[in-house]
């Protein structure tokens, strides 16, 4: 009995030398802070960029649309994307209490009935000695502890919490990008509503400028050619409506997707590319704030901190391990006497178990372990800077968007005045054929290309606020 508390005592002193590698921290390289800036277009709204602004609470209000607004709730109540995110987050959870209370105490009761005959030769183990048939009823209670002396448990504990801090921010992560996919999806359904909008009132100008050649055919001003040549302008404009209805029809079915709601469905009422408002005030987080907050980022240092407890236990599996049990009960061949004098039973046993010899498995186990931790490491640098990346492409694409919107717009509104004028010039006989279909051709491109030019920069604004990582709550 002295000898088991003695065993107890000195565990229990040595039980906080938990053998861990300290923080597994890692230099990323910080890129130096962008002062705050202004985009400033000719043709659009300006936007202005606030370097380490506090992060908008619900960022996709700022767009100004009440229908997108009601979708993105609609997104973070159903997406299957987020249900299976919470799932795994939950799962996670659980199994870190379960490699919690592992490591912990563990009692159990237990009671059995044995009915048994013996033969007369045989000595029974009970005191009559003329009793070959009877029934021996047994009562315990066992108690064991397994005393995590250089933190075997401890650091299993720790993998797990880590774990389920991984899938914390994921989950996370899971929810800015369906938020981000959803808004850039009624973005580009918009975007190309407009241009098959526009496509079709090309068509229809375009048939409009046939009708008038072939009149003008008819009265010997043209020839057939020019008749046959602006019929291949209309063709070519016709040519590219169904590639747009379809990729219309492909974010319809990819918004409902995200909705949760199989594709074909009833969409809901979407907002058109005029009920989308630039965002003006874009808040850009510090490249130290990005590598803090953004969930990638963190479930990568999660991760590696997990990958830290693998090795701290990976290295105690080679140490001693030290057991505790008890167990204290009682045993009769009468149910109730089990406990009456001289029945009852008790055990107490400590253990200590080094491993001396396994042909090499546990020393690669912490080998392993290790590797795991370098490759966790490599992963979060990678996030990092992949993060990074995400920033700087967005500023990039939104300064680029600026510029791209006002040659655009000057295209549309020169290429508009140019065919409206040739048009006229055609109806009088001051230009030919060829020149209208030049002019028709370009009018219909510069249309085209404002619109997508317009896209562009909500699209690149949500970039922006998906690579900085501005969180997303459902409420």
């Amino acid at each position: 009995m002295m000898r088991v508390l003695s065993i107890s005592a000195l565990a229990a002193l040595l039980a906080g030398c938990t053998i861990t590698p300290a923080h597994p921290g890692t230099q990323v390289p910080l890129p130096p802070a962008r002062a705050s800036a202004t985009i400033e277009p000719v043709s659009g709204a300006a936007q202005r960029l606030e370097v380490g602004a506090p992060a908008l609470d619900r960022w996709w209000q700022a767009f100004g649309s009440a229908k997108l607004d009601a979708l993105v709730q609609l997104a973070l109540a159903h997406n299957e994307d987020l249900a299976t995110a919470d799932a795994n987050l939950r799962q996670a959870r659980e199994q870190a209490r379960v490699t919690s209370g592992a490591q912990g105490p563990q009692l159990d009761a237990s009671y059995q009935a044995e009915r048994t005959r013996v033969s007369n030769v045989l000595s029974p183990p009970l005191n009559d000695q003329a009793l070959t048939l009877y029934t021996l009823h047994t009562a315990q209670v066992t108690v064991a502890y397994p005393l995590d002396l250089f933190g075997t448990g401890r650091n299993a504990v720790r993998s797990a919490r880590a774990a389920a801090e991984v899938a914390a921010h994921r989950l996370d992560a899971a929810r800015i990008s369906a938020v981000s996919n959803l808004v850039v999806a009624v973005i580009e359904r918009a975007a190309l509503d407009a241009q098959v909008s526009a496509t079709r009132k090309a068509i229809e100008d375009d048939r409009a400028l046939v009708a008038m050649l072939e009149r003008r055919r008819v009265l010997g001003e043209v020839g057939l050619v020019d008749v046959a040549a602006q019929q291949t302008v209309l063709a070519n404009v016709e040519a590219t409506l169904p590639a747009l209805e379809r990729q219309r029809d492909h974010q319809a079915g990819l918004i409902l997707t995200l909705l949760g709601r199989p594709a074909g469905s009833a969409l809901p009422d979407l907002p058109t590319i005029d009920d989308l408002h630039l965002p003006t005030d874009l808040p850009v987080s510090l490249p130290g704030d990005i590598v803090a907050h953004r969930p990638d980022v963190r479930a990568a240092e999660a991760q590696m901190r997990g990958a830290a407890a693998d090795v701290g236990a990976a290295i105690a599996a080679r140490l001693p391990a030290i057991t505790l049990s008890g167990a204290a009960g009682g045993s009769s061949t009468r149910f109730f006497d089990m406990f009456a004098s001289g029945n009852p039973f008790f055990a107490l046993i400590g253990g200590v178990t080094q491993p001396l010899f396994h042909s090499g498995e546990l020393r690669h186990k912490q080998r392993a372990a290790e590797a795991a931790l370098d490759a966790a490491k490599a992963q979060y640098r990678a996030a990092a800077l992949q993060a990074f990346l995400d920033v700087d492409d967005a500023l990039s694409g939104l300064r680029n968007d600026a510029a791209a919107l006002d040659a655009a717009t000057r295209a549309d509104v020169a290429a508009s005045r140019t065919l409206a004028m040739t048009r006229r010039q055609m109806e009088l006989g001051a230009v030919g054929a060829l020149a209208l279909r030049g002019a028709s051709s370009a009018a219909s491109q510069a249309s085209v290309q404002r619109i997508q030019a317009v896209a562009a920069r909500l699209t690149d604004t949500v970039a922006l606020f998906q690579a900085c990582g501005t969180p997303v709550t459902a409420r």
